[in-house]
């Protein structure tokens, strides 16, 4: 809740300050619904991702991501998807180093998952798998909120199956990350290495849906060189 509130209150800082030649904070699009300016294929390939309709869609083939053409740092970011497939896997990277790790084709980033509901059956897994988890890739450190391991699961169970839409609302400042699935904040992690870096949707084995992507971005805070990933050419 804290976060929240400093959030809101740089958002009226900032508007209040208009009339002082200071612009006015306001989401803008990462994905216009249209094409993917804006967007890099880093490691998949031209028929991983389409848009049609003003959704984005993605095949899930080859496994790899998609990153934005610029990084970010302190912002709130809104993301609705679904899932077509029954334990499809998916997610959206924050502070990502924008290129796949090592013998990796997935990236070094905090992850905000996204599993379709049957994931965990389908594995023989606990289903705090599929339920907005939280996590740092690659060997990246994070301080998870709700702690499985190194990662964070959700506290309440609020995403939706195969073929319905879920919204995440991802509040990102100053190494902490707070997650609310489909209308609530359940998840969250604190003190991660990075700060600053690419935003990248993965593809991973499985057809998913994006759409009404956009971001607001908040003011930036002191963030050394060891806490921005490196710039991508």
């Amino acid at each position: 809740m804290k976060l929240l509130t400093i959030v809101l209150s740089c958002m009226l800082y900032s508007m209040s300050a208009k009339s002082q030649a200071f612009e006015p904070l306001s989401f803008k699009p990462l994905f216009n619904g249209k094409n993917l300016n804006g967007w890099i294929d880093v490691n998949t390939s031209k028929e991983t991702w389409k848009v049609k309709n003003g959704t984005l869609v993605c095949s899930g083939k080859p496994i790899g991501v998609m990153r934005t053409e610029r990084q970010y740092e302190n912002f709130v970011l809104e993301i609705e998807w679904k899932h077509m497939e029954a334990g499809g896997n998916s997610g959206v990277f924050i502070w990502s180093e924008g290129t796949p790790f090592e013998n990796d084709p997935l990236t070094k980033a905090i992850e905000v998952q996204m599993l379709e509901l049957d994931w965990a059956n389908q594995h023989n897994a606990t289903d705090a798998y599929v339920h907005g988890e939280l996590f740092p890739t690659m060997g990246m450190k994070a301080i998870p909120d709700n702690p499985r391991g190194t990662r964070s699961k959700s506290i309440e169970k609020r995403c939706k199956g195969k073929g319905e839409w879920n919204k995440y609302v991802v509040v990102c400042v100053d190494g902490t990350v707070k997650l609310s699935v489909n209308g609530k904040f359940v998840n969250g992690l604190r003190g991660s290495e990075r700060k600053r870096g690419y935003i990248c949707l993965e593809a991973e084995g499985a057809e998913i849906h994006f759409r009404n992507i956009r971001i607001l971005e908040l003011p930036d805070g002191v963030t050394s060189a060891e806490q921005t990933a490196p710039l991508v050419n």
